[in-house]
């Protein structure tokens, strides 16, 4: 099986970083290019030194990694400290990364890979707001013609909103961005919260981390130690859900997850709903389908296939 080119674009964030471990502990299945980092669960300048950290912890600094967007498009930032923490990967304690962030800016990076690349060999893979990809399809719209699919994490339609009532933190963040790719014609795959509230971070599969007995089975841990006590409150789950390592999965084992081939347009003009992802998950309406919108998950799978992978770093 040939390898499949990936560009990850990401605000670490614990779940965020578990997903870059499961992509980089894939090498046969995946090929990652580079990572490029935007503002989201916290501020750009953490999201970008993070995304360092992981690849230093998970043995794999040749991975370039690149500062992106540090705003929305057009509103004002929000970020999520009081869910990861101030340094968005509380819970472990991880040196500075020595490697360096690349000099070039991710969305020029996006572009001239993109342009590079042969037409359809490049997956975007994207874990937070949506900002450096619209950026990006924005400057230069004939890369969207070349871009075979982007699977993202983002939006609900079931489970309804975790940062407002009606919008997931990710679509919340940066709508317009949502909206430009929504609209991009690229073969969309949407991992939403009705997957991730059912990929939950049990106290058996934390446990099943640690007992990997290595570095990165017990920095899994304490993330998910640390993250899971707001959504456990918040939910009264017993677990956190683990939202961004969705997307990879999906790329290793897509056939984890069922879903609909729907229409999902963004809210952008109600302060009540901004954000909101209108999904037509029962196609009621005669908009043409532009996403497959993923609803169910196989949890014991997708935990066991995290735990192996993990295992390989």
């Amino acid at each position: 099986m040939s390898r499949r080119k990936i560009i990850i674009d990401t605000d670490p964030g614990q779940d965020d970083a578990v997903a870059i471990l499961l992509a980089l502990a894939s090498p046969d299945a995946l090929d990652v290019l580079g990572i490029t980092a935007v503002a989201g669960n916290v501020p750009l300048a953490l999201t970008a030194k993070n995304a360092r950290v992981i690849c230093e912890l998970a043995g794999k600094v040749d991975v370039p990694v690149f500062a992106g967007c540090d705003a929305p498009l057009s509103r004002k930032l929000v970020t999520a400290e009081h869910v990861h923490g101030k340094t968005g990967l509380d819970g472990a304690d991880l040196p500075d990364p020595a490697m360096p962030l690349q000099d070039a800016h991710a969305v020029d990076f996006l572009v001239d890979t993109l342009r590079a690349a042969p037409s359809g060999s490049v997956t975007l893979c994207a874990l937070g707001p949506l900002t450096n990809i619209a950026a990006a399809l924005t400057r230069a719209p004939d890369i969207a013609g070349r871009v075979p699919e982007i699977v993202l994490m983002g939006g609900a339609y079931f489970e309804v909103g975790n940062i407002t009532p009606a919008a997931e933190f990710n679509i919340y963040v940066d709508p317009e961005a949502a909206d430009i790719v929504m609209k991009s014609g690229i073969k969309l795959t949407i991992m939403p919260l009705d997957v991730s509230h059912k990929a939950l971070t049990t106290r058996p599969r934390i446990e099943a981390f640690r007992a990997l007995g290595t570095r990165i089975g017990e920095t899994v841990a304490g993330w998910t130690d640390f993250f899971e006590r707001f959504d456990m409150e918040k939910y009264g789950h017993d677990g956190a859900p683990l939202h961004d390592p969705t997307v990879i999965a999906y790329l290793l084992e897509p056939d984890l997850f069922t879903g609909r081939h729907i229409n999902v347009e963004i809210e952008t003009g109600s302060d009540l709903t901004r954000g909101m992802t209108v999904a037509d998950w029962w196609r009621v309406t005669d908009r043409p389908a532009n996403a497959t919108f993923m609803g169910g998950v196989d949890a014991d799978r997708f935990f066991r296939l995290l735990t192996d992978r993990l295992a390989r770093l």
